[in-house]
């Protein structure tokens, strides 16, 4: 078996941007996305067909750009929205279910400064909504934070997905902290997307998969591990400067990092395992 993308690969992590008069983005971010359409990633994305829609923190609880992408892929698409679950009622729950929706996101990077304690609330909100759903929940936390919320993750009900790496910036992988995640990880309903390695502090622009943290990961939990692009690749913190900035994406190229994740990971069966068997048991998308 050849080290090439299997048929059937999904990527897990994408954000669709749509033209700012018609998907208005929130007052208060931190910077004004520029545009980035269904159309552009499937025109970049080359044999990859299948995607996971994930809600970009900009849009706030609107998540109508997610699902119309996610409409549109229908089969070959699911969303991971951002919603308050006291508002979501079962319902309405039903509806997002109806359009794609698999998971909900907890985005509490740049709001929790490493303070886990924080995390207990919006964790128990959302994994009741969940778990009556048959959701995932998709976290996106500080690592030492992430670390410090083990005993929260452990007991929940639902399937939690960590982005990222978890975000071990400056973290070595034989370090204890590393050890911590790997453990994390190893949980039976913790899954973890190895993605955007240019969030890794290994720079701005990288397209590299570490491997001794892919090794880490994929060994802890050779079913549960998800790859994702990030598509279309945002500008960093640097360079945002306030919703009257509108600063280019990262011009990163797709062919290079998954190809760089295929290389990194080295065994043509676990490649498929990563790119399109675990993401059909996590997302329901149909076998190959």
């Amino acid at each position: 078996m050849s080290l090439a993308i299997p048929p059937g690969a999904v990527d897990c992590h994408v954000h669709i941007v749509g033209p700012l008069s018609r998907f208005p983005q929130e007052p208060t971010r931190h910077y004004t996305c520029a545009e980035a359409t269904l159309p552009m990633l499937q025109a970049t994305a080359g044999a990859v067909r299948r995607f996971v829609v994930v809600q970009p923190s900009f849009y706030g609880t609107d998540n109508e750009a997610t699902l119309q992408a996610c409409d549109t892929l229908t089969g070959n698409g699911r969303a991971v929205a951002v919603v308050d679950p006291a508002r979501v009622d079962d319902a309405m729950a039903r509806q997002l279910q109806a359009r794609g929706v698999a998971g909900l996101r907890i985005n509490l990077n740049s709001r929790l400064k490493g303070d886990h304690r924080q995390v207990q609330g919006v964790l128990a909100q959302h994994a009741a909504l969940a778990q009556r759903m048959g959701w995932h929940l998709q976290l996106v936390v500080p690592f030492s934070a992430l670390l410090g919320a083990a005993q929260l993750i452990e007991p929940l009900q639902v399937p939690v997905v960590i982005d990222h790496f978890g975000l071990p910036l400056g973290k070595a992988a034989n370090s204890g902290e590393a050890h911590a995640l790997r453990d994390m990880v190893a949980m039976p309903h913790v899954w973890v997307k190895l993605s955007a390695p240019y969030r890794l502090g290994l720079g701005e622009r990288n397209t590299t998969t570490p491997r001794d943290w892919a090794a880490l990961l994929l060994e802890a939990a050779p079913d549960r591990c998800l790859w994702g692009s990030d598509w279309p690749h945002v500008p960093p913190v640097s360079e945002q400067r306030g919703p009257d900035s509108t600063p280019p994406n990262r011009p990163l190229s797709y062919a290079e990092l998954i190809g760089d994740f295929i290389i990194a990971v080295g065994n043509a069966d676990l490649v498929r395992r990563v790119l399109v068997e675990n993401p059909q048991r996590l997302y329901g998308f149909s076998p190959v």
